[in-house]
Parts: C-alpha cells; sequence; structure tokens
C-alpha cells in the first residue's frame, strides 16, 4: 500500500493551474499498473477513477497478515479510506497521513518542468517533472489526464508504469465502501500508540 500511494501522490500536485496538465481523468477508465522498487518485488496494481464524483480506488494485493485491501482517495474532499475486505475495516486518512507527503492539493510553490512527451502502450503521454513540498517525481501524463507512468524521486518510493488502460462506465458500487464494517481514524490510531510508546498493531481488529 505505501509504495503505491507515495508513487501515486508524488504526482498529484499537477492538477492545480490551466498552464498545467490535469492529473484527474476526464472520463471513466480503468488501468492496470505495474509497480516496482518495493520490498515484496513487482506487482501488479489496479486504479479505477470515476470521472462523475473524482473518486479513486486502487486495489493492491497483499501477502502480510493485513490482507490484500483497497484504498478509496477522494481528491475533492483531500481525505482517503484503507478497506481491509477480510477483517470488515476502514480505516480514514486525511491528505497529511497519506504517503507521499504533502495531502491532496498543490501548494502556491508548486513548479512543473515540462519534459517532451513519449508513447506507452501506444499511447501519446507528455513528459513532466514536478516539485512541490519536498515530493519531486516525473509523469508522463495524457491529454486526457491518465498517467502512464510515474517515476518518484523519493526514497524507496518505486516506480508504476501502465500495462493496460480500458476506458469505460465505472459500477458507482465499487466506489462505496460497505455498510457495517467498522471504521478507525488512522491519525487518532497513531497519536494514541505513541503516547503509550507502543508501535501499531500488526493485525487489525475485527468484530
Amino acid at each position: 500500500m505505501r509504495l503505491l500511494a507515495a508513487a501515486l501522490l508524488a504526482t498529484l500536485p499537477v492538477a492545480a493551474q490551466a498552464q498545467q496538465p490535469a492529473i484527474f481523468p476526464t472520463r471513466d477508465v480503468t488501468i492496470t499498473y505495474r509497480a516496482t522498487g518495493g520490498p515484496q518485488g513487482p506487482m501488479n496494481v489496479a486504479m479505477a477513477f470515476s470521472a462523475a464524483t473524482g473518486l479513486m480506488r486502487i486495489d493492491v494485493p497483499g501477502s502480510g497478515p493485513m490482507g490484500a485491501g483497497w484504498v478509496l482517495f477522494d481528491h475533492r474532499a483531500g481525505n482517503a479510506r484503507m478497506v481491509l475486505d477480510q477483517q470488515r475495516m476502514v480505516m480514514t486518512m486525511d491528505g497529511g497521513m497519506v504517503p507521499g507527503g504533502g495531502g491532496f492539493r498543490p501548494s502556491p510553490e508548486a513548479r512543473f518542468t515540462r519534459e517532451g512527451s513519449d508513447r506507452i502502450l501506444n499511447t501519446a503521454c507528455t513528459n513532466w517533472r514536478i516539485e512541490d513540498r519536498g515530493n519531486r517525481a516525473r509523469a508522463c501524463l495524457t491529454d486526457d489526464g491518465v498517467m502512464l507512468r510515474a517515476q518518484p524521486e523519493n526514497a524507496g518510493a518505486g516506480t508504476l508504469e501502465a500495462t493496460e488502460i480500458r476506458y469505460g462506465a465505472q459500477d458507482p458500487a465499487r466506489f462505496t465502501v460497505p455498510a457495517g464494517y467498522q471504521t478507525m481514524d488512522m491519525q487518532q490510531l497513531m497519536q494514541g500508540l505513541q503516547r503509550q510508546g507502543q508501535r501499531p498493531p500488526a493485525t487489525a481488529p475485527t468484530r
């Protein structure tokens, strides 16, 4: 989860002003990425975007005690939720808590440098170098806001490159957290554990 979030969020500040490229797709799309550089080795990651709601769902396979899960990013609200179906649990995070730093909105000091063009999956994209709030990355973005490659410079962030793109209407149910899941606030949990001098639990509580 941390590898994917850092790689994606390092590119999110691109969304600000008219003369800069859009990071959010302008139509519904599902993209499969190959993620590399993490401790678990290369993995496939699925991202789905709903243009009507501005919600992004990221599904990541997992092999640890928490198992697989998915993250629902709400760019408009500036928050995210990590959903663990096996544990029937949701962990809420504000923008500042998400790995990659800085939250979801660009700062006035963000700098963008165009570095030519490329083609990935026979799809044209523009290379951009992005610097904002201590984060530096390169990303290749299509004219309709689809990220085809992300290469953060943050240590240990890894890289993402698209291996499949599918445009088409999204099922709203895939962007809805199931009812009855236990909700935990990640920030409050971490603050409480720090006060007690403890580490986060290896596994999540279940109902």
